[in-house]
């Protein structure tokens, strides 16, 4: 009886820490990665096929393989304009719906906690309500000024918001679409970071709460607000129903009137924008790799 018991607790110290127990396999699950690459080659055809299928439209032509098309692109007509344009758009929008965001995140998470599913709930209204039923409805405000409100100070802001060159109209709108992809963004990066016990140990040390933001918050959002910004950019760059309603010229809406007489040069553009957007994102992907790799937590 003694021999058993002695043999069983040599046995169990052996399995415990003498010699470590084999992991079980289990056969079922072998073999079974397979359909993960199947499930990956059908994306790729979904996103290369027809993008291979564009370049080789504006490639081919009655002389044979030629890139006349692409090299034409920075002189034709209205490229550098509506680009620049909307570029403009872009940068101001992510200006003003940071300068929104940052503060209206840093805020919730510190001192207001318990209104942060009023403020998601706000933010999700622009996916809520339709585009096209918020151009309709800022079109129908903006034709107010010349039927009711001529010759006063507010008629001539609705037409300096509508001035062609610069459309400060467009950049109001955008901000409202892009503040649920912007407010989630930052809200993420808030989320996993230590901002509250950052922000005590600067104010202990003295800073005030500007150089608190730019020396604490956005280095410590970084990523978050690369992430927000790039979102919005994409957006507006690539926004085409609300410049089109309104009726200003964009780049998305000069793509569109140039397909009817140039169509190659129109899939061109289309072609370049998206390898751009895919550079940008690849961009904020090793950014945010980087960093983490310094990070040494």
């Amino acid at each position: 009886m003694s021999a058993t018991s002695a043999g069983l607790s040599t046995a169990a110290v052996a399995g415990a820490g003498g010699v470590e127990p084999e992991t079980p396999v289990r056969p079922a699950r072998r073999g079974r990665g397979w359909w993960r690459w199947a499930v990956f080659a059908v994306l790729g055809l979904y996103f290369l096929v027809p993008l291979a299928a564009s370049t080789w439209f504006t490639l081919r032509s009655r002389d044979g393989i030629t890139a006349d098309v692409y090299t034409g692109i920075p002189t034709a007509e209205g490229f550098a304009e509506n680009l620049g344009r909307s570029l403009l758009l872009g940068v101001l929008t992510v200006v003003i719906a940071l300068l929104l965001m940052v503060p209206t995140v840093v805020l919730v998470e510190l001192r207001l906690p318990r209104w942060r599913p009023v403020v998601e709930l706000l933010t999700l209204v622009p996916l809520l309500l339709p585009p096209i039923a918020l151009v309709v409805g800022v079109r129908s405000v903006l034709a107010w000024a010349p039927d009711h409100f001529y010759g006063t100070p507010l008629a001539e802001a609705f037409f300096a918001l509508q001035e062609p060159a610069l459309p400060w109209i467009l950049v109001l709108v955008y901000v409202v679409l892009a503040l649920p992809f912007v407010y989630r963004a930052l809200d993420a990066g808030v989320r996993g970071a230590q901002l509250r016990t950052l922000t005590e140990a600067a104010r202990v040390l003295g800073a005030s709460w500007p150089r608190l933001m730019l020396t604490v918050v956005l280095p410590v959002l970084r990523t978050s607000v690369l992430n927000a910004a790039f979102i919005t950019l994409a957006l507006v760059i690539g926004e085409f129903t609300v410049a089109n309603i309104l009726g200003f010229e964009t780049f998305p809406t000069w793509i569109v009137r140039i397909s009817g007489s140039q169509p190659r040069l129109s899939v061109a553009v289309s072609v370049l924008s998206l390898l751009l957007t895919w550079a940008l994102l690849l961009l904020i992907s090793a950014l945010d790799r980087r960093r983490r790799e310094e990070d040494p937590a």
